[in-house]
């Protein structure tokens, strides 16, 4: 199929997103080119606006507006527990869930030696300090159920082994293998409240 330079340079972008493969890249740059110049402007200014516009939280590096973030900033939440997550999108979809309201900790990713993600690539020192800091009663090790979530759990449960805050993981309501970000609410909550002890 022959197109325009600028549609192929927009399809070839697109693929670069998770998930979209030359079908979806091809639906969605026809999409945009029908759509209105509006919603064309809109979404090109949210995108370049996307990283100047978004700050990474100085105490639990989620993403927000600013730092720290009102997660963070919430005099409500309890700051005796601390939820350990791999990524934003994971934290997002514990709060979503309404089941938990301390605070969290974004490690950036799960410990992979063959992607090269060791512990120095994680924010796992910095949980460290934070649990040793004092006030933590409970962590809840709420990374992904597969091999690398078990792995960096357990990691990080043996780096916070000397200290006497309680070390949970939360239960397999979750389905082996699956990511908390696709997971629904109902599924993430019942994780949440059936979660373990792993020492």
């Amino acid at each position: 199929m022959h197109s325009s330079p600028a549609m192929e340079r927009l399809v070839a972008a697109l693929k670069h997103l998770p998930g979209i493969g030359e079908k979806s890249a091809t639906r969605l740059a026809y999409f945009l080119l029908g759509t209105s110049d509006s919603l064309l402007r809109e979404l090109s200014d949210a995108i370049a606006r996307l990283k100047t516009d978004t700050a990474v939280c100085e105490v639990c590096f989620n993403l927000g507006d600013r730092s720290p973030c009102p997660i963070c900033s919430d005099p409500r939440r309890d700051t005796s527990m601390i939820c350990v997550v791999e990524e934003p999108a994971d934290l997002a979809s514990v709060e979503q869930s309404g089941a938990f309201r301390g605070l969290y900790h974004v490690l950036g990713g799960t410990l992979s030696p063959i992607d090269g993600m060791g512990p120095e690539a994680l924010r796992i020192e910095e949980l460290v300090a934070r649990v040793a800091a004092g006030g933590v009663q409970e962590v809840i090790l709420a990374t992904n159920p597969n091999a690398e979530g078990d792995a960096t759990a357990h990691y990080i449960a043996d780096q916070l082994e000397k200290t006497e805050a309680r070390l949970s993981r939360i239960a397999y309501g979750m389905p082996l293998g699956g990511d908390l970000e696709y997971a629904d609410h109902v599924t993430v909550g019942r994780s949440l409240e059936n979660r373990r002890d792993i020492r």
